[in-house]
């Protein structure tokens, strides 16, 4: 054991170490594909009197004590929602036989084998109450980790029977274990009571504590239900509702009641209602996670190594005999219930994460006189159990869904490469270009102006093209394809055929767009010197550019910005070009001013559709909200674009996300580009504008206005 002088006593600093420990290793773990609560309860080790010490035992014990009991209630709620009976209902029979199996036999090999090894090993000569240890530990392992195995069938987007079956039996299984759990601490009580009262009394205790604490959770969540049914703000529901889970807990234990199975009876209520209302769920989902990493972290401070080395073999015991007992008991229960063939295989071997549920069983076993005898020794076992399961269970869980044969396949690349061509007009190298179907451009007997778009690359020239075509277009221009090359410039035979390659597909997009197509190649040594004068020369309505990451690119494009005298669209191409279903968003209605132009020309061809999406604040009342969609409409009318534009005003807490999130249903963004900012400013606020363009997929193209020079 490392012990270090140095402690932390301010129990805020306390908590920030535990936080930001958590959130660090929970991290790391998810690098390396392991559930973060492997990592929580790591860096409490370390963080605990087994560790560096800097966490003392004052601050584990009754300070920290609140934020135990809090986790304990939410995790048993959030059990409740997960039982369901309308979903439950359609695999009732398998389900019970299934789950009272796997249970019975997670309770039977490890409360067996654990009361086997602590006669072997002479532990029953230490230990007081080995019968009883070996009752609670069974009662424990019944328990399954449901975050854990939720995300691995997330991540993997699995689906199928194993996968409806592990659901509905992890929730079932959770309850089966808190119920188990009361009537074993209700056997240990009267063990310790020296045996005072027949069985009878016993039984009869054990039926009292499940049907008070079920009445309990049952009530509360018929309060719960009435009191959400009148509130409609997500900060109410989740103060009102803590409140009340709370008082539910403390009720529980004043009563001698089981709190978590108040809580899961609450969850139960909430969500079988006829009109199921899940915003409390979700409402209490946004606080969980400070507080989850708390109460693992708080787990792994209670590691006591010195502890550990006694009760190391029991540890691998438990470890070993639940999985057996998980596997072995879901099999049968499968086979006697005629589950499908992937349900008698895999499903014990996905059932044997453990974690949450668990670990607040071992903290109330803590908090119970009866039994803190051995509290420690249990929370020791109990806790290596999880370690080695939060390592072995995602992997096991993963392997079952794998050789149930429930998770996805992707097509081969040769695949998709094949079906994007069926559909979709390809240069070489180039963007996948959606074929220009609607109908062609009308031909211009007197063209006034021009719009200059600049080519160096074929993979992007046939977009470039077809942006600068529907922009020429609105204006009554011309298109200008414009190659910069430098003075007495010969290119190799090579060359040569990648020049004529690159006039060839755009001059093919232009025409078969009905526009037609001017070039100009001009010798220069800086491009964008020769870019701007072109544009002034000719008068230019707007410049096309592609975006490029290249710095030599990027240092090019501004200076054209800061120096031309028209606007300048950059267009930042995704994996596939096509313009009909276009997304605008903004933060204000002034906005809207620069990209008006672009709009109005892509409305004007085609079958363009186009959201304007105004990004308002969380904070914003509905009447502000109101307001901003009337002066959104006004402007679209104004414009003459009502007739193709949606307009949409959202409320939202996290813009970009809003904006990632939307973009998924659009081919096309078009934005303002954001005024120019100093360094300080960029650094203290931020730019909407490239988070989305760093995150988002699709094509984009920023509008930047005519320079003032």
């Amino acid at each position: 054991m490392i012990t270090k002088g140095f402690s932390v006593e301010n129990i805020t600093l306390a908590l920030a170490i535990l936080l930001g420990g958590g959130f660090l290793s929970g991290r790391l773990c998810q690098l390396i594909r392991l559930p973060s609560v492997t990592g929580y309860i790591c860096v409490g080790l370390l963080l605990g009197p087994s560790g560096f010490n800097l966490i003392p035992a004052a601050a584990v014990g009754e300070q920290l004590q609140h934020f135990i009991q809090l986790a304990l209630m939410m995790i048993s709620f959030g059990i409740g929602e997960h039982m369901e009976i309308a979903r439950l209902r359609s695999a009732a029979k398998s389900l019970a036989l299934i789950g009272i199996a796997e249970a019975c036999g997670a309770f039977l090999m490890v409360s067996s084998g654990s009361l086997l090894v602590m006669k072997i090993s002479g532990l029953t000569a230490v230990i007081p109450h080995a019968p009883a240890v070996a009752l609670l530990l069974g009662t424990v392992s019944i328990a399954t980790a449901p975050a854990t195995v939720m995300h691995v069938i997330r991540e993997n987007k699995a689906a199928g029977p194993l996968t409806t079956m592990l659901l509905a039996v992890i929730a079932l299984d959770n309850g089966l274990a808190i119920m188990a759990f009361g009537v074993a601490m209700a056997v240990v009580n009267h063990l310790n009571a020296a045996g005072q009262g027949g069985m009878l009394a016993m039984i009869s205790a054990s039926i009292l504590e499940i049907a008070g604490s079920l009445v309990i959770g049952i009530i509360t969540g018929l309060v719960l239900d009435f009191i959400n049914s009148h509130m409609s703000r997500k900060s109410d529901m989740l103060t009102g509702g803590l409140a009340i889970l709370l008082l539910c807990g403390e009720a529980a234990r004043l009563l001698n009641m089981s709190p978590l199975l108040a809580g899961m009876a609450a969850g139960f209520t909430v969500i079988n209602r006829e009109h199921r209302d899940t915003r409390l769920f979700r409402a209490l989902n946004a606080f969980e996670p400070p507080i989850y990493v708390l109460f693992f972290t708080l787990a792994g401070v209670h590691l006591n190594l010195a502890a550990l080395t006694t009760a190391g073999w029991l540890g691998l015991t438990y470890f070993f005999c639940r999985t057996i007992g998980k596997i072995g008991g879901a099999g049968v229960g499968a086979l006697v219930s005629s589950a499908p063939l992937p349900v008698k295989r895999y499903l014990g071997l996905a059932l044997t994460p453990q974690a949450g549920v668990a670990i607040g069983l071992i903290f109330l076993i803590g908090n119970n006189p009866a039994s803190s005898a051995y509290a420690e020794f249990i929370t020791q076992v109990v806790l290596a159990g999880v370690l080695l399961s939060e390592i072995s269970g995602p992997i096991f869980a993963n392997l079952a869904l794998k050789l149930a044969d429930e998770l996805p396949v992707s097509p081969p690349a040769a695949d998709k490469n094949h079906m994007a061509g069926a559909s979709l007009s390809t240069v070489p190298a180039g963007v996948p270009l959606v074929p220009w179907t609607w109908p062609r451009l009308s031909h211009l007997e007197h063209p006034e102006g021009i719009v200059l778009f600049g080519v160096s690359h074929i993979a992007t020239a046939a977009a470039l093209a077809r942006i600068a075509a529907i922009i020429a277009h609105f204006h009554q221009a011309y298109p200008l394809m414009l190659r910069v090359v430098p003075p007495a410039y010969q290119p190799d035979k090579n060359r040569r055929v990648d020049d004529q390659a690159l006039v060839s597909a755009v001059q093919s997009e232009v025409q078969g767009m009905g526009s037609e197509l001017y070039t100009i190649v001009k010798e220069d040594d800086d491009v964008a010197a020769g870019i701007l004068g072109t544009a002034r020369q000719s008068g230019a309505w707007a410049i096309v550019l592609g975006y490029s990451p290249l710095s030599v690119s990027q240092k090019i494009c501004g200076k054209i910005i800061e120096n031309a005298p028209c606007p300048t669209l950059i267009v930042k191409f995704g994996e596939v070009f096509h313009t009909e279903r276009i997304l605008v968003p903004i933060i204000s209605l002034t906005g809207l001013d620069e990209i008006r132009i672009p709009l109005r020309a892509m409305a004007a061809v085609g079958r363009h559709k186009i959201t304007l999406l105004l990004l308002m604040s969380s904070s914003d009342s509905d009447k502000d909200i109101k307001r901003a969609a009337d002066g959104l409409e006004d402007w679209a009318a104004a414009e003459g674009l009502s007739a193709v534009t949606r307009c949409q005003v959202l409320a939202t807490e996290a813009r970009k996300d809003t904006v990632l999130t939307e973009a998924a249903s659009h081919d096309l963004l078009i934005m303002a580009a954001p005024p120019p900012q100093a360094l300080a400013q960029r650094l203290m606020f931020g730019s909407l504008y490239a988070a989305i363009a760093q995150g988002c997929e699709k094509t984009m193209i920023t509008v930047y206005p005519a320079s003032n020079l």
